[in-house]
C-alpha cells in the first residue's frame, strides 16, 4: 500500500474528521470566551476593585516608565501579571464548561437504554446445530 492510499485512508476516517470538527469549533468556541472573559467580567472585576484595568497590570523588568502594558513591551521586557490573571480566569471558565458539557454526555449514555444484543454469527449457529445434533 503506498504512502498517499494509507494517508488518505487514515484522513477520511471518522474519527480523524471529528476531531478537525472539534477543533475548528473549539478554537470558535474560545474566542467567545476571550471576549466573555475580556469584555464583560474582567471590566466588572476591575469596577468592584477600584475602577482599574487588569489588562495593563504589569511590573517594568528594563526600567520603563510607559502607562499602557502595549508600550511598555515596546521598550523592554514586561512581567505582564494582569494578562496572565485575565488569561487564567479564560482558562478556568472554559474548563468549567467542558467540565458541564462532559458531565451532560456522561448523564445521557448512562441514560440512552443499553443496545439489542446482535444474532450470533451463521458459523456459530451452525455449529451449535452440529452440537445439538451430536448430543441425541
Amino acid at each position: 500500500m503506498s504512502i498517499m492510499s494509507e494517508f488518505k485512508e487514515f484522513a477520511l476516517k471518522g474519527n480523524v474528521m471529528d476531531l478537525a470538527v472539534g477543533v475548528i469549533i473549539g478554537a470558535a468556541f474560545g474566542k467567545i470566551v476571550d471576549s466573555l472573559v475580556g469584555d464583560i467580567i474582567m471590566p466588572v472585576i476591575g469596577k468592584i476593585l477600584g475602577g482599574l484595568d487588569y489588562s495593563n497590570y504589569f511590573i517594568p523588568l528594563s526600567g520603563q516608565t510607559a502607562t499602557t502594558l502595549a508600550e511598555a513591551r515596546k521598550a523592554g521586557a514586561v512581567l505582564a501579571y494582569g494578562n496572565f490573571i485575565t488569561v487564567v480566569l479564560n482558562f478556568v471558565i472554559l474548563a468549567f464548561i467542558i467540565f458541564l458539557m462532559v458531565k451532560q454526555m456522561n448523564r445521557i449514555k448512562r441514560n440512552a437504554p443499553p443496545p439489542a444484543p446482535s444474532a450470533p454469527p451463521e458459523e456459530v449457529v451452525l455449529l451449535r446445530e452440529i452440537r445439538d445434533s451430536l448430543k441425541h
